[in-house]
């Protein structure tokens, strides 16, 4: 029985509700018109459950050093390295060892995104000793993560990655995570530096014009990506622009629930738990998926 609690226990501590972010290995796959290609599929699927494993056990070794930290916090305290129902010891020798086993199981099906893995996973280390603590790289480092997930779905099925596939989801990774900081400064009030020290640095009035930048830039870029006159050519069609409308809904509801609702720190409970954002993902994928393989 004790065995079952600690297994238990592990898969809580790798976050399995914020595996929704690892979607973006598939983004590749669709604006790739690779959709229906079932080998594309597959490794597609299979690079998105390597992304899985390796997110968790790096949630892991973040826990482990955020322990103290996630005590003070009204929400994290409830995680099971911070509660203490995980030992620290336990969940690094875990984590420890699995990571790297995951990384080497994947040079053998494919080296390219074997790399990619690994340098996610050193970043994801490299962010939880010490970017974490650096004002402005901290949002940059989980930007950076997130590029590589688009990445890796694309090197996956031997592609190059768009480019404005590249900074469109820097740019909405961006936007996510400072959303979730501004929620943190607001949710720790006098407390905050103590959970986590850059947000003594992120004044208010500094997080509201970076959102407001991200923001701005995001959708200017995505407008731009898909008039562009070889988006066109490559899927034969101009509908895409139209999915414009959808995006702006997105960004707006996220906006509203953010500052209205203080619900921007769990990107992944929005997705799930908000109906008329999980609609407009929905309707959104529905549209391109039209656009792009119904309309050539």
């Amino acid at each position: 029985m004790k065995n079952t609690h600690i297994i238990w226990y592990v898969f809580e501590a790798m976050r399995p509700r914020q595996w929704l972010k690892n979607i973006a290995v598939f983004i590749a796959l669709v604006f790739s018109r690779s959709l229906f290609d079932a080998s594309a599929v597959i490794d597609s699927t299979l690079t998105f459950i390597a992304f899985c494993l390796i997110s968790g056990f790096s949630y892991m070794i973040n826990d482990i050093y955020d322990k103290d930290s996630d005590n003070i916090h009204p929400e994290k305290l409830k995680r099971p390295i911070a509660s203490g129902a995980l030992k620290e010891s336990t969940a690094m020798k875990i984590a420890g060892i699995a990571g790297p086993v995951i990384i080497a199981i994947c040079v053998l099906w494919s080296w390219k995104v074997a790399a990619v893995l690994f340098i996610y996973f050193i970043l994801q280390l490299a962010y939880s000793r010490f970017l974490k603590h650096v004002v402005l790289f901290d949002i940059l480092a989980i930007a950076f993560s997130f590029v590589l997930r688009v990445f890796a779905g694309a090197v996956a099925i031997n592609l190059a990655p768009s480019s404005w596939l590249l900074f469109c989801t820097i740019l909405l990774s961006l936007f996510l995570s400072l959303c979730k900081r501004r929620h943190e400064a607001l949710l720790m009030k006098e407390t905050a530096h103590i959970h986590r020290r850059t947000l003594s640095e992120y004044s208010p009035l500094l997080l509201d014009q970076l959102i407001s930048f991200t923001t701005s830039t995001f959708l200017i870029c995505y407008i731009l990506y898909t008039v562009y006159s070889e988006t066109a050519t490559r899927f034969g069609a101009e509908g895409l622009k139209y999915s414009t409308v959808f995006i702006l809904y997105g960004i707006f509801r996220y906006l509203y629930l953010t500052y209205s609702k203080n619900l921007g720190g769990n990107p992944e409970d929005i997705l799930v738990k908000d109906k008329p954002f999980l609609v407009n993902i929905v309707l959104y994928t529905i549209f391109v998926v039209c656009v792009i393989y119904f309309k050539g």
